[in-house]
């Protein structure tokens, strides 16, 4: 399956494109490999580069139900074509939509409100966080990323080093249990008991908490998924402190997990506030806030809320038809099941190769650690980037996440099969073996 070269990499066609990017885009965004993708289309588990080659996609979490899934895409034609407007207008899409997620949640939580991304739903939960508490502090993983406005921006501790944040953001290490500080039996009490610390610390400032957020399968610091009782813990340190508790699924909600429709699930833990985006329109703009009645009173006391595109008509048919793929096509048992058959040839994989240190996560959301020194855990950065390039030439598409960017991130679409897993795993057999 490896070509001695890259289809389209040097065309003309990449190259003006490239210029162009650099000259209009600026400095700041970025492309994913060493020789940038010129992707046109995309079908289901697949996205096809300007050449017609086809490459196998298991990064991309936000085209959920699948690339250009004809449900998705016949629900929001047929709605753009009607009407699409905003929430200052009664539409029963808004409505239902609104209805249809909420009954996914704990019936504590039944209040929806909608925006466009995860930043926006992010943002909006700390102000509701900070009117509703009175105070201003917040508690974050630290690597984690929860959005790029101002405010979030600076609670995503992966971008923001700790020289450069706000005195009202502290980090606390993730819990992890594989190169993390804590590994013992006790060590979901004693990474939730470092809220202590960060709450003193603010406290020190003069700055109470009003809230800690995290992403509940903590995926950029390397999918450290939490664990058990490391969430209710720390949920009960920051309540007891006056804060509220925020789960962050953008990342790991709607069913990816396999085990659970969303992260908090796991622990049976009832947030304050739980945030959504990226997958909920299967790549149209769609997030949503989601809170408890009290809380959402309390801030509609001191202020209204509005956000033109976000929760609109055509947003909302997106969102119903992502529930609809993912009822119908039974994707989260899917999920379950792909992962399961995943994960093992992973762990046969491990036995053959000592630079697999680790492998972790549940579902469709799982991580590789690659290490130098399986005994010293030492982080192989190199290697893992080595084999990203060299998946992608074979045609697999992945990339790496965590503080030393040593771990694959493995989060294909819902509709990834087993087919697709064991191409994967004969792809990073040959890719590992070679080296």
């Amino acid at each position: 399956m490896t070509q001695s070269k890259r289809p389209g990499s040097s065309s003309a066609e990449t190259a003006r494109l490239l210029a162009r990017r650099k000259r209009l885009l600026g400095p700041a965004y970025r492309l994913f490999y060493r020789e940038p993708l010129h992707i046109v289309r995309g079908e289901g588990v697949w996205l096809i580069d300007a050449d017609g080659r086809r490459y196998l996609d298991m990064y991309n979490n936000v085209p959920h139900v699948g690339h250009c899934n004809p449900h998705v895409v016949d629900a929001l034609t047929r709605q753009m074509s009607t009407l699409n407007t905003h929430t200052r207008y009664l539409h029963g899409n808004v409505i239902d939509y609104a209805d249809r997620l909420l009954a996914r949640m704990p019936a504590a939580l039944d209040v929806a409100m909608f925006s466009c991304t995860g930043s926006e739903a992010n943002e909006l939960a700390l102000r509701i966080a900070r009117a509703a508490t009175g105070n201003i502090g917040v508690i974050a993983t630290e690597f984690s990323y929860h959005g790029n406005t101002q405010a979030t921006a600076a609670i995503s501790t992966e971008d923001t080093p700790e020289s450069e944040r706000p005195p009202w953001v502290v980090a606390v290490p993730a819990p992890d249990l594989y190169r993390g500080q804590h590994r013992g039996e006790d060590a979901a009490a004693r990474y939730a008991d470092c809220l202590q610390d960060a709450i003193a610390t603010l406290g020190s400032r003069g700055i109470a908490p009003a809230a800690f957020i995290v992403d509940t399968i903590i995926s950029s610091s390397g999918v450290v998924a939490p664990p058990p009782g490391y969430l209710a813990r720390a949920a009960a340190i920051v309540r007891e402190a006056g804060g509220l508790f925020i789960a962050d699924e953008v990342q790991p909600g709607l069913g990816r997990t396999g085990r659970h429709f969303w992260g908090f699930e796991a622990e049976g833990l009832v947030p304050d506030i739980v945030t959504m985006g990226k997958p909920m329109g299967n790549g149209h703009p769609l997030a949503a806030t989601v809170v408890q009645r009290a809380l959402a009173e309390r801030f509609a006391s001191k202020t209204s809320y509005f956000n033109t595109f976000g929760g609109n008509p055509v947003s909302a048919a997106a969102g119903l038809a992502v529930l609809d793929v993912l009822e119908r096509d039974d994707l989260q048992q899917n999920a379950l099941d792909v992962g399961e058959h995943l994960k093992a040839g992973l762990g046969r994989l491990a036995g053959r190769y000592p630079s697999i240190g680790d492998i972790r996560g549940h579902g469709l959301f799982l991580a590789v650690e690659l290490v130098e020194d399986s005994d010293a855990r030492t982080p192989a950065t190199r290697l893992a980037a080595d084999v990203v390039e060299n998946l992608r030439d074979r045609g697999i598409l992945t990339n790496t996440i965590g503080p030393d960017a040593n771990i694959l991130k493995l989060r294909p679409p819902m509709v990834f099969r087993r087919e697709h897993a064991d191409l994967f795993l004969e792809q990073l057999d040959e890719v590992l073996a070679a080296r």
